[in-house]
C-alpha cells in the first residue's frame, strides 16, 4: 500500500516509521535526540523529507537538515522540493542569511554552518527540528551546542559510530529501527546479493588510528601482481559483460586496476576525489549509459551515488568498518524491473568478517553495546585459519601426471606426535611428495626446478598449517620455514633425478 503525499508516494513501511518518529517528536522533550536506522535503498531521504513537510505544517517551526558532503546537500534539497518544501542550501557561497524569513527549511554542510555560526554570520531562529543525514559520521557533534533546544533526528543505515571513542548512544537517547534488508528483499524493494569470496592473506595489512586498514599497507598488498591477477580472474569468472563498480582503498591501487583492465582489453574508467566536477559528471554519465562499463574508484562513491543499473560490486579491499561494508554493497542493491539480483565479489575477507550483507542485524544491540560488537568481530587470523587451499586449474594441469596431490599436514602431524617421532618429519614427507610431483611432470631436472615455482601457494599453505600445529605462527618463522622448504625441495628434486 502507498501513501500519497505532495505528488510523492510512501510505502507502508516508510509510513509506519514516519508515524513512529512523529510520536517521539510530539511526546518527548523538545531537546530529545532520536536516531533512525533504515538500510541503503530503503528511502531514508524520502522518509525525512515527508517528516520535514508535515513538521512545518503542524508546528510552524523551521527545520535544518545537515549533511557532510556537497553532493548530499544538493540531492537532499532536490528531494525536499519534490515534497513541496521550499528550502535554501547554506554552502560556502552563503556568507549570511539576509533572506532568513523567506524559508522554513535549510540544508547545510556541517563545516560551513559551523563556521558561519561561530563567526555569528548566521543565527538559527525558530528552528524546532534538526535532521542529521549519515549520522554515524559523528562530525556533527560540534554543532550540538547551537542546537540544544531543537528536536534532533539522526538518520543512518548503520548506527555504529565512525569514531569508536564517541559511541552513538552518548549522543542519541533512543534508536528506531526500520525495515531490515532481508525484509526489503522479500517485499521486492531491494535486489538480492549473490556473494563470491576469494581467500586473501591480509597479514601484511596494518590498522591505523581510525580503526581501519591503512591506505599505505592496503596499496602494498593490492597493487602486487598476484592480487591484480586475482581481481581480473574474478571479474572474468563472474562479472564479464555486465556493469561493474570496483572499490579500492587508495588512489594508486585504483590506477593499477585501471591499467590492468586496459591491458586486458577492457574499457574502464577511474574516478577519485581529485577529479573536478566536470570530469566526474562526464565519467558518471559514461558509466550510466554503457551497459558493460567498468568503473574503478576510491571511497568517493560510497554515499551520495545512485546508479541502479550496477550489476556487479567488487570489494577490491578489506575494511574493518561495518558501515563501509554496507555502503559499498548497497550501491548494487537498487531494484529494477529486469534486475532481481546482483553480484558481490569479495577480495578482502569482508564476508567472513561481518557476515552476509542481507542477514538480519541486531542494530539495537550494536547501538547500545558497540564495544561488545567490535570486540567480537572475527579477526583476520581466525578467518585465515579457516582457509582451504585449492590448487588453481591452470596449475593443476601442469601436474596432470600425478593422480593425488593432497597432503593433510594436521593429520600427519597428529600421527607423528602420537608415534613419538619428531614433528619435522611431517615437512620432510611433504617435501618428498612435492619433489615427486615435479619429477613426474618434467622431462629433466631443469624443468622440474622451474615447475616447483608453481607450488609456491601450496607450500605456503602447508607451512601455515604446520606452524599452527607446533604453535609457532609468527611471520618471520613462516618466512624462514618457506625458504628452508624450497631449498630442500630443490635438493630433493636433484636427488630424485640422480637416482
Amino acid at each position: 500500500m502507498l501513501t500519497k503525499t505532495a505528488d510523492k508516494t510512501l510505502y507502508d513501511y516508510q509510513e509506519k516509521d514516519l508515524q513512529n518518529i512523529f510520536e517521539h517528536i510530539e511526546n518527548e522533550k523538545s531537546d530529545f535526540n532520536l536516531l533512525y536506522q533504515l538500510p541503503t535503498g530503503g528511502g531514508k531521504t524520502v522518509v525525512f523529507s515527508e517528516i520535514v513537510r508535515r513538521y512545518i505544517n503542524k508546528t510552524g517551526k523551521k527545520v535544518i537538515v545537515l549533511t557532510h558532503r556537497i553532493e548530499l546537500c544538493k540531492q537532499t534539497s532536490k528531494m525536499l522540493k519534490e515534497f513541496g518544501v521550499n528550502n535554501k542550501i547554506i554552502n560556502s557561497q552563503v556568507k549570511e542569511l539576509s533572506d532568513d524569513n523567506d524559508y522554513m527549511c535549510f540544508v547545510a554542510m556541517v563545516e560551513t554552518l559551523n563556521n558561519r555560526l561561530n563567526d555569528e554570520k548566521v543565527t538559527l531562529k525558530n528552528i524546532g527540528l534538526t535532521i542529521i543525514d549519515e549520522a554515524h559520521y559523528n562530525s556533527f557533534t560540534k554543532l550540538f551546542k547551537f542546537l540544544e533546544k531543537t528536536f534532533l533526528l539522526g538518520v543512518t543505515a548503520t548506527p555504529l559510530s565512525s569514531n569508536i571513542k564517541l559511541p552513538m548512544y552518548k549522543n542519541y537517547d533512543k534508536l528506531v529501527v526500520g525495515e531490515s534488508i532481508p525484509s526489503l528483499i522479500q517485499q521486492g524493494f531491494l535486489a538480492k546479493a549473490k556473494t563470491y569470496t576469494y581467500n586473501v592473506g591480509l597479514s601484511q595489512l596494518q590498522v591505523g588510528i581510525n580503526g581501519d586498514y591503512t591506505v599505505k599497507s592496503s596499496e602494498d598488498l593490492y597493487t602486487n601482481m598476484n592480487m591484480q591477477t586475482k581481481l581480473l580472474q574474478a571479474y572474468e569468472e563472474k562479472c564479464k559483460g555486465k556493469k561493474t563498480l570496483i572499490f579500492n582503498n587508495g588512489i594508486n591501487t585504483s590506477w593499477y586496476v585501471y591499467h590492468t583492465f586496459k591491458e586486458a582489453g577492457y574499457e574502464i574508467k577511474h574516478l577519485d576525489n581529485t577529479h573536478n566536477k566536470k570530469e566526474r559528471k562526464a565519467i558518471l554519465k559514461w558509466f550510466k549509459e554503457k551497459p558493460d562499463a567498468i568503473l574503478t574508484s576510491v571511497s568517493i562513491l560510497t554515499t551520495g551515488f545512485d546508479e541502479p543499473t550496477v550489476e556487479n560490486i567488487i570489494l577490491n579491499r578489506a575494511t574493518k568498518s561495518l558501515t563501509l561494508y554496507f555502503q559499498m554493497i548497497g550501491r548494487g542493491s537498487r531494484k529494477l524491473p529486469n534486475k532481481d539480483t546482483f553480484n558481490v565479489i569479495d577480495l578482502g575477507n569482508n564476508f567472513a568478517r561481518f557476515g552476509p550483507w542481507d542477514a538480519k542485524v541486531d542494530w539495537q544491540m550494536i547501538f547500545k553495546n558497540p564495544d561488545y560488537f567490535l570486540e567480537n568481530v572475527v579477526s583476520d587470523e581466525e578467518i585465515e585459519s579457516q582457509f582451504v587451499y585449492e590448487m588453481p586449474e591452470e596449475v593443476r594441469e601442469k601436474f596432470k601426471n600425478t593422480e593425488d596431490i593432497s597432503f593433510d599436514i594436521k593429520k600427519r602431524y597428529d600421527e607423528t606426535v602420537n608415534n613419538g617421532e619428531k614433528s619435522k618429519l611431517v615437512l620432510e614427507e611433504s617435501i618428498a611428495q612435492h619433489a615427486q610431483m615435479c619429477v613426474e611432470n618434467s622431462e629433466d631436472v631443469f624443468d622440474a626446478r622451474i615447475l616447483a615455482r608453481e607450488l609456491k601457494e601450496d607450500i605456503q599453505d602447508r607451512i601455515k598449517q604446520y606452524s599452527k600445529c607446533i604453535i609457532r605462527n609468527t611471520k618471520n618463522y613462516r618466512d624462514w620455514l618457506y625458504e628452508d622448504y624450497t631449498r630442500k625441495l630443490r635438493s630433493k628434486i636433484n636427488e630424485l633425478f640422480m637416482d
